[in-house]
């Protein structure tokens, strides 16, 4: 007696490849919470902020929104910077300083142009190292005319100015224990302490 067997083809469709910026929105969604960026092409998530980091934001927030007001500039968390340094690079700064106008600059997504930020804030966490490799060169690329980053991974703060090139001109480091002025070209004359910008509120 003959067998007669019958194969049953399956067509299984594959899946297209994400973009680089589909895997992000994709982590962002997932992962609530996590502040995912996109660094020279690299994807990047970071996990939620421990409460000295919190503390320190809050201070920076209540110490220096009021007075950037007054001239006309605003202070904003969480709002993506659109980057140069590659087609769907952004970051996500802990707190910015930006042109009153910066919705007239929108980019994509929740990423807005260089252009309207007068300085960037970076508390440094389990990421420290994008915060004082990646983003320096990043910032210093799209023309941030001030970065600051409260590193507490060496327990100091680097303030970066003088966009040109490509790169910071002058970087200087401040230890506990003292404080430098918020550089002129901001906008907003105050003085900031390292331990405040460490610690946030913490006596």
């Amino acid at each position: 007696m003959a067998v007669i067997q019958h194969e049953e083809q399956v067509h299984v469709q594959e899946q297209p490849e994400l973009t680089l910026g589909e895997a992000a929105d994709q982590l962002a969604h997932s992962l609530p919470g996590h502040r995912v960026e996109i660094l020279q092409g690299r994807l990047t998530v970071t996990p939620p902020a421990d409460v000295s980091h919190a503390l320190a934001l809050s201070w920076l927030g209540e110490e220096f929104g009021a007075r950037a007001r007054t001239v006309g500039l605003r202070l904003v968390q969480g709002v993506g910077l659109w980057l140069p340094s590659g087609p769907e690079d952004y970051a996500i700064p802990d707190l910015s300083v930006v042109e009153a106008d910066i919705k007239d600059a929108h980019v994509m997504k929740n990423c807005y142009a260089a252009h309207v930020f007068r300085m960037v804030v970076e508390v440094t966490s389990t990421n420290w190292a994008d915060d004082l490799g990646p983003k320096v060169e990043d910032y210093a690329q799209a023309g941030i005319p001030v970065y600051v980053v409260a590193d507490r991974k060496h327990d100091q703060v680097l303030l970066c100015t003088d966009p040109r090139g490509g790169e910071y001109k002058n970087k200087a480091h401040h230890k506990r224990g003292t404080s430098f002025t918020v550089p002129d070209v901001v906008g907003v004359e105050m003085e900031l302490s390292v331990d405040r910008l460490l610690d946030g509120d913490e006596d």
